[in-house]
């Protein structure tokens, strides 16, 4: 008999070792890292991209390995291409098309000048700024500090909103303030601006006439090599255009492709709760893909007002101390939050809702439980209110290669 258990524990160790040697790697031979000799799978397969792959198309996809027939080449005219914007499932179902000005189409090269204006430093004074300076791609368009630095070092007023979505927003009103008419008149001001890019409109664009490439660019997406600043503009409003954000966690669910956590769940309940959160009036709802009303509120956070917000803007009282609704999308990115990047952490702007309020002549009615401080959410509320926004964040989004530096 203990020969017998010493056979059986010898014949275990082995079969134990036998499968602890098994070498692990991705054993699927459609990817790109296939492991011939690998036995487990360990979930580390990489497949080949979908794209247009020749360098000579408008749309060359250099991270795709697949050519998926969808390169598109210049005009036989030498006419600029035009571009369909690819609107997502969700936004086509619920909300209007996206605002595209008639004197501003878009085009394959138009959206490729704005990309490359966006993140060259060439527009700035001293050439040491970009658009993307304040505005990264990884941080979805925004930049994690409250306030911009200028190239002179000097800091600005209001923290630098994020960036997508921007042709859904039918009043045309952008900034915190809602003082730029348009997408073409928010990429006028900061090239010009002071205490952002410090520079004027003519130096800039000498600069882009006196450089090599810039003139046929501008010659192959407008027909015009003679560049001004309307046209600069145009070029970064057409590439602004493009940033569409829709991948999410919580648009998958909507889609039907993945679950919600049960705290993703409760917190889009305690979203939609009058009685609870009551976020959604001024941040939709499940069937407004830009988590948004895109409008301008004054959310309760001072007695007196240091920035006036709209109320500068317009010149009436009643607006003062109102500013944008920001899109709920994207908020692990976007930190810090609020018009003045006051609040670090998405708990600090919860904890403001629910018992932060403070009281004002031109406070929106919507903020019906300001006597009472907030809405007063329990600590586990809370916690799945913040589980919810995280759902809304799109890792997609700040990674598409086509948002990137050129």
């Amino acid at each position: 008999m203990k020969k017998f258990i010493s056979y059986f524990l010898i014949l275990g160790f082995i079969t134990l070792n036998y499968s602890c040697a098994k070498k692990e790697g991705c054993t699927d031979p459609a990817s790109l890292n296939y492991d011939a000799e690998a036995e487990v799978n360990d979930g580390s397969c990489i497949y080949p991209k979908e794209g247009c792959t020749d360098p000579t198309s408008l749309n060359y996809d250099p991270n795709a390995q697949i050519d998926n027939g969808t390169c598109i080449y210049s005009n036989s005219s030498g006419a600029p291409t035009p571009y369909e914007l690819e609107i997502p499932v969700l936004f086509a179902q619920n909300i209007l098309p996206p605002v595209i000005p008639s004197d501003n189409p878009m085009t394959y090269q138009g959206v490729a000048l704005g990309r490359k204006l966006f993140f060259d430093r060439i527009l700035s004074g001293d050439g040491t700024q970009s658009c993307a300076s304040c505005h990264n791609p990884q941080l979805a368009f925004a930049e994690n500090s409250a306030f911009s630095i200028g190239i002179d070092g000097i800091q600005g007023t209001l923290s630098a909103m994020p960036l997508f979505n921007m042709a859904w927003n039918w009043d045309n009103k952008f900034f915190w303030d809602g003082r730029a008419a348009g997408i073409e008149e928010q990429a006028l001001g900061p090239v010009v601006n002071p205490i952002e890019m410090h520079n004027t409109w003519q130096n800039a664009i000498n600069s882009l006439q006196n450089h090599p490439d810039y003139p046929q660019l501008f010659n192959s997406a407008f027909e015009t090599s003679v560049i001004d600043s309307s046209l600069v503009v145009k070029a970064i409003a057409q590439f602004e255009r493009t940033l569409i954000s829709s991948n999410s966690k919580f648009d998958k669910f909507l889609r039907g492709e993945v679950s919600l956590s049960p705290a993703e769940a409760n917190g889009f309940n305690i979203f939609m709760d009058e009685s609870r959160g009551d976020c959604f009036h001024c941040h939709g709802n499940a069937n407004n893909p830009l988590w948004t009303d895109n409008a301008f509120h004054n959310n309760g956070l001072d007695a007196t007002f240091t920035d006036n917000g709209l109320g500068d803007v317009t010149g009436n009282p009643n607006d003062n101390g109102k500013f944008k609704s920001p899109s709920l999308r994207n908020l692990a990115y976007t930190a810090p939050y609020m018009h003045d990047g006051r609040f670090a952490t998405l708990e600090e702007v919860i904890n403001h809702y629910s018992e932060g309020l403070v009281n004002s002549p031109t406070i929106d009615p919507l903020m019906k439980t300001v006597s009472a401080g907030g809405v007063n959410l329990s600590p586990s509320d809370k916690a799945d209110l913040k589980a919810f926004l995280l759902s809304l964040s799109d890792d997609d989004f700040i990674n598409n290669p086509d948002f990137q530096a050129p």
